[in-house]
């Protein structure tokens, strides 16, 4: 391999960085691409054009801190190559990248890496969104910028196998599927309340036939239980139950299938909203204590159609906080209505 691309570590980084891969990916003609990535992301490159191969790092459960990182060394020595680009901006993807050998090491230079980099590049001024911040990145080494939307194409038996799935969950294949993630992995304080996630479902369902499917990792159960319940309830007075429940059900090649045949998505700030936009779905994501404007998913472009994105803001002095708890009344997501995200939901769908 000429190149391992080191991937960042939760989903919506790992996302934001596509651009910034496949602009890298050109750089090498196509060929001899690697990526470093922990086990929660891997599959995502897997599914990524241009990617040779995907080094899976240890799993946090694979031992201790030192087998970990001994393990790493060792993957990431395998593939041989002679250049490693650091996306991460952690001290221990420069040292991996430094003890397994690479010749060549660039990334920006923070978190008193620099001694360990051969090319350390100064990091943009100012407010700049995650994915041109990754971008930035590899133009420093020569890479021409391309699309600088995230895109993700989800081959057929990865959406043959979530079709199977959905029907066995209770999907009829042709009432159109709304996906909705009301989990947050970073914390509560992302997390837009269960209620008024089940009174928008059910408002959706009533007014547009939508078939809801919440999806999430096992972190998320008790609250996609909850938003199921709930909403079940309200639904079921009009006597049909429109939730499908799949939190903690799918890994990420199967929630990426389950996306694919989705008409639209809602979610909070979270990395399932970026995956779902890079497949190219229209998305509503309610935002409350992080910046819409550094971290928003960004429309695909398919078919020279933009898919539209909407941000759907929670007003509040104490804005963006990026907190993973609220410390008083959660103010800022409390302040975004049902009807707001409803009206959204129509107005993208």
């Amino acid at each position: 391999m000429s190149l391992v691309v080191f991937a960042p570590n939760w989903l919506g980084d790992a996302v934001m960085a596509l651009p910034a891969l496949a602009d890298l990916c050109r750089l090498q003609g196509g060929t001899g691409v690697a990526v470093a990535a922990r086990p929660a992301v891997a599959g995502l490159f897997e599914l990524a054009p241009g990617v040779e191969a995907v080094v899976r790092l240890a799993h946090p459960s694979d031992g201790n801190l030192w087998h970990r990182f001994a393990t790493d060394v060792e993957r990431v020595r395998r593939v041989g190559a002679r250049r490693a680009v650091l996306l991460p901006n952690s001290a221990r993807a420069a040292l991996v990248a430094w003890r397994a050998g690479v010749p060549e090491r660039c990334g920006y230079r923070r978190d008193l890496r620099g001694p360990l980099l051969t090319y350390g590049v100064a990091r943009p001024r100012g407010r700049v969104h995650q994915v041109d911040s990754y971008r930035h990145l590899a133009a420093a080494i020569g890479a021409e910028p391309g699309p600088r939307e995230p895109s993700l194409d989800v081959p057929p038996e990865v959406r043959g196998r979530a079709a199977r799935l959905l029907e066995h969950a209770g999907w009829d294949g042709a009432s159109p599927l709304l996906g909705v993630a009301p989990g947050a992995a970073y914390g509560g304080a992302k997390c837009w309340p269960a209620e008024r996630y089940a009174r928008t479902l059910a408002a959706l369902a009533h007014d547009r036939g939508l078939t809801s499917v919440i999806v999430g990792s096992a972190a998320d159960q008790v609250i996609a239980c909850t938003v199921s319940r709930e909403a079940g309830k309200i639904i079921g007075t009009a006597g049909r139950c429109a939730v499908i429940d799949l939190a903690g059900r799918t890994d990420l090649q199967d929630l990426a299938g389950v996306m694919a045949h989705c008409s639209a998505f809602l979610s909070n700030d979270s990395g399932a909203t970026h995956l779902a936009a890079a497949i190219g779905l229209p998305v509503v994501a309610v935002f409350g204590p992080t910046d819409e404007r550094v971290t928003a998913p960004l429309g695909r472009v398919s078919g020279g159609v933009h898919r539209p994105v909407r941000a759907v803001v929670g007003r509040a002095w104490c804005r963006p906080c990026g907190l993973r708890e609220c410390p008083i009344d959660h103010r800022c997501m409390v302040r975004v209505s049902v009807d707001q995200v409803v009206g959204a939901v129509k107005d993208v769908s």
